[in-house]
C-alpha cells in the first residue's frame, strides 16, 4: 500500500464532523435512517464499530488526531491550552514534508493556525469567518447568534447552501480542483455539525418530527446521582436553560440534531460524487471521524461535559482507499483517534514521529491476522487535575465564565473538566476511574447505556480485578516518552506503535535524545520558554 516510492503518492482526506455520537445511524441499530448514505459508502470500506476517541472534548480530541498522542500527553487537556501543545512532528508537518498540498476546509480547534494550511477556508459553530458574505450569508451568521449556542425552535433562514456542510464541501472541491494533478494533496474537510447550536433548515427541520423520535432509553440516572455529581450538576443546568418547558425543549434539540445528521449525510454524497467525477477515488484514502459524542438526550442531558459516557467516547470511524480491503462492519478491533497518524505514516512508509502513542490500524484493514492483542481495548481520558469544585466554593457560572444570564451555557466548565478521569473499554465492559479512587464498571452488552454500576457486586469482583490490571496497563504504556533520557540511554519503541509484536531494534541508537531536543528547540514557545537547551 506504499505508493510514495513510485512517484504516485496516494491522496488523503479527512472528514470529521463535530459531537456525532456513534450508536444514531440505521446501520448501527438507530430506528431512524439519518444517514442513508454514509451507511451505504461505508459497506465500501472498514467500518469501526468500536472507534473512540482519546478525550470527548473538542481540542484535546483534534489535537490527538494530528499528534497522534494523549491528551495528558500531548497536554491540551482543555479547550484553553492549544498553547501548551507538546510533541515532536504531526500530521502537518508529515504531509508537507512528503510534498503534499494541504487544506482545512471548515473548523480549526486545534494547535494550528488556519494559515498554515496551504488552502483554507474558515467556518465556525456560529457563522462563516470571511470578510464579504452574501445578504443570505450573513442574516444566516444573525440567526445562529442569536441561538445563544443553544438551539433553533424554528426553521433555519437561507436553505441548505448557507449551512456549514454545504459551504464546507465546496470548498473542499474548489481546492480538489485548483491542486489535482500537480501534486498529492491532504484535505481536512472539518463539519462543525451535529454540534450545538441545534438547528437545520428546511425540509430537514421537519425529517425527524419530535412526536416520531423514538424514546430515550434513560430517564432519571442524573437527578437520582446514578451516574455520579457531574450529571446531576450538569441535568439542573438543563433545567434551567430550558425552562419552563424542558421536555419539549429537549425533544426539539433532539430533532434538530438527528435533521442536521441527513443534511451532512447530503453533503457527504455530493463530495464522494465530486470525487468519482474526477476519477480520484483509486488513488484516495479518505477517513471519516467525529471528535467524540453528545449526550443527545440520554439521562435527560444534551451535549456531552460529563466523565467518558461510551455515548461520548465511542464515535463513528470509517476507512476507505486502495489496498483497504472492503467489507463494512469492523465488530472485533478496537480503533482509536490517536491511531489515524500512525495508520497514515504506515500506508506512506514513513517513520512514526518520536511521542506517537498510536498504532498503526493497517492490519486490521488489511484484514491480516496476529495483531489482534494490539487492537483489544480503547483507553480514554479526561480532566485538566486538580480536586473537585464544590458547591461551597466561592466560585459561580457567571464569575467563571460558563454563562451569563443562565439563557445559555458551556457544558465544558471548571465543574465539569476538573480532576482526573481515566477509562478503559475491553471486551463487554467499560471501567472508569477518578483520582480519588471512585469507580464505574459496566457489563455493556446487558446494559448499552450503562444504568447500572456494578462495581461494588460481589459476582462482578473478577471482572473489576481483570479490568483494573488493563486500565493500569493502559495508563502506563502511554505514559509520555518525552522527554527521551540524556546521554546514553536509548528509548525501543516499535516502529509501527505496536506493544505485542516481537521486534529487535536493529539501531542500538534509534531515537537519540540529541534528534529530539533538536526539534524541540525549533519550536518557537519552547524556545522562549526556556524550557529546554539552546
Amino acid at each position: 500500500m506504499n505508493n510514495t516510492s513510485q512517484g504516485n503518492k496516494p491522496n488523503f482526506i479527512i472528514i470529521m464532523t463535530d459531537q456525532q455520537r456513534a450508536d444514531l445511524r440505521k446501520s448501527c441499530g438507530c430506528p431512524l435512517d439519518t444517514m442513508p448514505f454514509l451507511d451505504e459508502w461505508a459497506k465500501g470500506g472498514v467500518d469501526f464499530e468500536r472507534a473512540y476517541t482519546p478525550n470527548p472534548t473538542c481540542m484535546p480530541a483534534r489535537v490527538s488526531m494530528f499528534t497522534g498522542r494523549y491528551s495528558e500527553t500531548h497536554q491540551v487537556r482543555t479547550n484553553h491550552n492549544r498553547e501548551d501543545v507538546f510533541y515532536t512532528e504531526d500530521l502537518l508537518d508529515i504531509m508537507k514534508k512528503n510534498g503534499y498540498v494541504t487544506a482545512l476546509c471548515g473548523k480549526n480547534h486545534t494547535h494550528h493556525e488556519y494559515e498554515e494550511f496551504d488552502f483554507y477556508r474558515k467556518t465556525e459553530h456560529l457563522g462563516l469567518m470571511k470578510d464579504k458574505m452574501s445578504a443570505e450569508e450573513q442574516a444566516f451568521s444573525e440567526f445562529l447568534n442569536q441561538t445563544k449556542f443553544v438551539d433553533s425552535r424554528y426553521p433555519a433562514p437561507g436553505g441548505v447552501k448557507v449551512q456549514h456542510p454545504y459551504r464546507n464541501i465546496s470548498d473542499a472541491l474548489e481546492f480538489i480542483d485548483a491542486v489535482n494533478g500537480k501534486a498529492p494533496f491532504f484535505a481536512w474537510v472539518s463539519i462543525a455539525e451535529p454540534h450545538n447550536p441545534y438547528q437545520v433548515p428546511g425540509p430537514y427541520f421537519d425529517l425527524f418530527p419530535p412526536e416520531k423520535l423514538p424514546d430515550c432509553t434513560s430517564g432519571k440516572e442524573a437527578e437520582d446521582n446514578q451516574k455520579g455529581e457531574r450529571f446531576v450538576r450538569l441535568r439542573k443546568v438543563w433545567e434551567q436553560v430550558y425552562a419552563p418547558d424542558v421536555k419539549e425543549h429537549m425533544e426539539r434539540s433532539r430533532s434538530n440534531y438527528f435533521g442536521m445528521l441527513r443534511l451532512i449525510d447530503d453533503q457527504l454524497k455530493r463530495l464522494m460524487e465530486g470525487l468519482q467525477e474526477r476519477k480520484l477515488e483509486e488513488n484516495t484514502y479518505i477517513i471519516y471521524v467525529s471528535d467524540h459524542g453528545d449526550f443527545a438526550g440520554e439521562y435527560g442531558l444534551m451535549r456531552k461535559g460529563a466523565d467518558l459516557s461510551e455515548l461520548l467516547i465511542r464515535i463513528p470511524m470509517i476507512w476507505r482507499g486502495p489496498g483497504i480491503t472492503p467489507r463494512g462492519k469492523e465488530t472485533q478491533a478496537f480503533a482509536n483517534i490517536v491511531d489515524i497518524l500512525p495508520t497514515i505514516c504506515d500506508i506512506m512508509g514513513e517513520e512514526l514521529p518520536m511521542g506517537v502513542q498510536g498504532k498503526s490500524l493497517l492490519p486490521v484493514l488489511k484484514q491480516e491476522s496476529g495483531y489482534e492483542r494490539e487492537f483489544n481495548r480503547a483507553y480514554s481520558e479526561s480532566g485538566f487535575s486538580g480536586m473537585y469544585w464544590e458547591d461551597d466554593d466561592l466560585l459561580d457560572y457567571i464569575t467563571e465564565g460558563a454563562t451569563v444570564d443562565m439563557s445559555a451555557f458551556d457544558c465544558l466548565n471548571t465543574w465539569t473538566q476538573c480532576g482526573q478521569v481515566r477509562g478503559l473499554r475491553m471486551e463487554d465492559y467499560r471501567i472508569q476511574v477518578d483520582m480519588m479512587g471512585k469507580g464505574f464498571l459496566y457489563d455493556l452488552s446487558k446494559d448499552p447505556k450503562e444504568l447500572h454500576n456494578l462495581w461494588n457486586e460481589k459476582e462482578y469482583s473478577s471482572v473489576k480485578e481483570w479490568m483494573l490490571q488493563e486500565l493500569i496497563s493502559a495508563m502506563l504504556q502511554n505514559t509520555d516518552v518525552l522527554p527521551v533520557p540524556h546521554n546514553r540511554y536509548r528509548t525501543k519503541l516499535h516502529p509501527k506503535g505496536y506493544w505485542y509484536q516481537k521486534y529487535a531494534a536493529k539501531d542500538p541508537g534509534i531515537h537519540p535524545s540529541g534528534t529530539v531536543r533538536e526539534i524541540y528547540s525549533s519550536r518557537k514557545h519552547y524556545k522562549e520558554a526556556g524550557n529546554y537547551d539552546k
